[in-house]
């Protein structure tokens, strides 16, 4: 079992929060800084930035294996996203980052996708 920090569309309510339906949520949590996220149209795409101090808003899972491979396909990993671990007050997690070009994305102050 590893965990997973999720700040897109595997959040609960949105649409691919069923593939984390064998996780286990373990709690709410935030990236206080060092993380840009922005708004790519169906999903989001978070980056790391040390000129900017703005939160990255998530849920920290609890997921087997399998579920990892699932969201390895899900993000194109390692094409698109690449996967790093972070230190939560859970524990280590891995979390996806966006690995193409944002210039010319919109950006979401918040660090919240679900309040864009």
């Amino acid at each position: 079992m590893v965990k997973v920090f999720v700040y897109g569309t595997l959040r609960a309510g949105q649409s691919n929060h069923h593939l984390l339906r064998q996780a286990t949520r373990v709690g709410a949590y935030q990236l206080v800084y060092g993380y840009q996220l922005y708004d790519l149209g169906c999903y989001p795409a978070a980056k790391k930035s040390e000129a900017v101090n703005l939160p990255l808003v998530g849920e920290v899972y609890c997921i087997d294996d399998d579920t990892l491979a699932v969201l390895d396909r899900l993000e194109e990993y390692p094409e698109v996203y690449t996967r790093e671990r972070i230190e939560t007050h859970y524990g280590l997690a891995w979390v996806y980052l966006y690995r193409l070009s944002t210039d010319l994305l919109p950006l979401i102050p918040s660090g919240d996708w679900c309040q864009r």
